[in-house]
């Protein structure tokens, strides 16, 4: 029985501002036997689509659309016949890669989203791009950060179209206010827990990030 939590890590490159960075990406599954979504469609989409198996999915769903994770999502989408879902102010990220193909469907802060019998609420956490994107269930404890939070701090704030103040204010105002026992799943390294980072907070804001 697969689900309703299966990782993929993929490894690539992300490229922006000039730079390209060796990165290793975490690509969720979320659903059950039958459907799911896959969150983040990063670098490799053979073991992506293994992954998901004879699985339907519902929908690509991005984060946000710095390359490293959408640069598989056409090729999934056509692949399984599935939409592409992204908030509309990460456009300008989105048209870096992918100028002549649009998402499908745009993602709104409190939509939520169902596969498999597991809803996924969306948190509008803008900071690390202008239309970043949480997910959160619920019922399964979790939230799928992107690269907002990560264990030990935010995202990455020093590139175009980032905010150090905007990110931290996403995460006190809505990452923070989940319950502490709230899993994190980070678009890269390892799981945290909301009650993990919560203390460190002002440590943060002091470091300027």
């Amino acid at each position: 029985m697969a689900g309703p939590i299966d990782n993929v890590v993929t490894s690539g490159t992300f490229n922006l501002d000039g730079g390209s960075f060796d990165v290793d990406n975490n690509v969720w599954i979320v659903g059950n036997d039958s459907e799911v979504f896959v969150i983040d469609a990063a670098h490799d989409a053979d073991a992506i689509a293994q992954a998901v198996g004879d699985r339907r999915v519902k929908a690509i769903v991005c984060t946000h659309a710095h390359d490293d994770h959408v640069n598989q999502a056409p090729a999934l989408a056509d692949r399984f016949s599935a939409p592409i879902w992204l908030n509309p102010n990460e456009k300008v990220l989105w048209d870096m890669t992918w100028p002549d193909r649009q998402p499908d469907a745009d993602l709104h802060d409190g939509d939520v989203l169902t596969a498999g019998g597991i809803d996924l609420r969306v948190l509008q956490t803008p900071g690390h791009s202008p239309g970043s994107s949480c997910l959160y269930s619920p019922e399964l404890k979790v939230v799928f950060s992107g690269d907002t939070l990560f264990q030990g701090g935010p995202g990455a704030t020093g590139r175009s179209y980032s905010s150090f103040d905007t990110i931290i204010e996403s995460i006190r105002t809505t990452l923070l206010t989940l319950p502490g026992d709230t899993q994190v799943r980070t678009g890269h390294g390892d799981s945290t827990k909301i009650g993990d980072e919560a203390p460190h907070l002002e440590e943060w804001i002091r470091n300027g990030g």
